[in-house]
């Protein structure tokens, strides 16, 4: 029979390696000796002792798992970040994304990138299976409500008059499609937009790619320093990682007059008011709605070519923001 002190080391050690978000302290060994002790005198045994110790070790450890969303360690592991809003993507398979979070952006405008796509509401398009928001980009004709045909479908969708918030941390684990022309991005864009226009609301691209395996960019939009010259910042992964094969974690921290992003936690760049464009505005003091959507073709990554397959998707297992302060929010659950 194993002593009650090495079983119990282990069972720390598998139930109590923890982040520092947890903020769970745990004695040390020596401390499970003095109390087995103390109760012996009780009469308690000592294997009953253990058992209740491993039982609410693993309630404990449940419990850091269920918490883990609702209170996050910041990229300095500090516990900074409290849970503002978030969607788990959990609804039923086949179902559409949660009307009380998102809306769809439809149609084959073309979102003056010259894109190629329809944008559709369809599930054939965009729905939650699995545990995971799934957007499908399809090759196909499709002529949607507005009269534009086009030779590929996909989805767009947003939290525009839904949720936006103005500084915290914005996060999503995603895993991405690849292919030539194929342009998936996790965003924000001033909630502004309908009044004062693109750029000058602001957008802040936490994360694009354009066909490329390990290479993703995050971006900064602003009145003069927009489109071909928003403020950039390219970014190769680790050696052996990439982008369609794993989930990773794509996340912006953002304060007033400082934007960090970060790609798996790691730093990929920091943005302050030092880094514009003379003459230029920081526009990045106000409230911004998030948009997820595969693009088909356009300006950037080029069109479809003959090595691009189809259907291409995009997995979000969960989008999440987090407060920590400063924050003004609208329209939050």
């Amino acid at each position: 029979m194993v002593e009650c002190d090495t079983m119990m080391n282990k069972v720390a050690s598998r139930f109590f390696d923890v982040s520092a978000s947890t903020m769970i302290h745990i004695e040390p060994p020596s401390t499970f000796s003095i109390y087995a002790a103390a109760l012996a005198r009780l009469g308690v045994k000592r294997t009953h002792f253990c058992a209740g110790l491993i039982f609410l070790g693993i309630w404990i450890f449940c419990g850091v798992g269920l918490a883990g969303a609702q209170a996050r360690s910041g990229s300095n592991g500090k516990p900074e970040w409290k849970l503002s809003w978030s969607d788990e993507f959990n609804g039923t398979n086949g179902s559409a994304p949660n009307p009380t979070k998102w809306a769809f952006e439809t149609g084959g405008s073309g979102h003056g990138n010259n894109e190629l796509e329809t944008y559709t509401s369809r599930p054939a398009n965009v729905q939650q299976r699995g545990g995971n928001l799934v957007i499908t980009a399809r090759k196909e004709d499709f002529t949607g409500k507005d009269g534009i045909a086009r030779h590929y479908t996909s989805a767009r969708i947003r939290t525009r008059g839904l949720f936006s918030q103005a500084y915290g941390r914005f996060e999503a684990s995603i895993k991405l499609p690849l292919g030539k022309g194929i342009w998936p991005a996790f965003w924000l864009l001033g909630d502004d937009s309908g009044s004062v226009g693109w750029p000058k609301c602001g957008e802040i691209d936490i994360m694009e790619n354009i066909g490329e395996p390990s290479t993703i960019y995050s971006t900064l939009h602003g009145p003069g320093y927009s489109g071909a010259h928003g403020i950039s910042a390219k970014f190769a992964l680790p050696s052996g990682e990439a982008v369609d094969t794993a989930f990773h974690r794509y996340a912006v921290e953002w304060a007033p007059k400082d934007i960090k992003f970060f790609f798996d936690d790691k730093l990929i760049t920091e943005r302050t008011p030092a880094d514009l464009p003379a003459g230029t505005a920081w526009v990045y003091d106000h409230p911004f709605f998030i948009i997820l959507n595969v693009a088909v073709g356009g300006n950037w990554p080029g069109n479809p070519d003959a090595t691009t397959s189809f259907p291409q998707k995009m997995l979000v297992n969960y989008v999440r923001v987090y407060s920590g302060g400063a924050e003004r929010q609208v329209g939050a659950n």
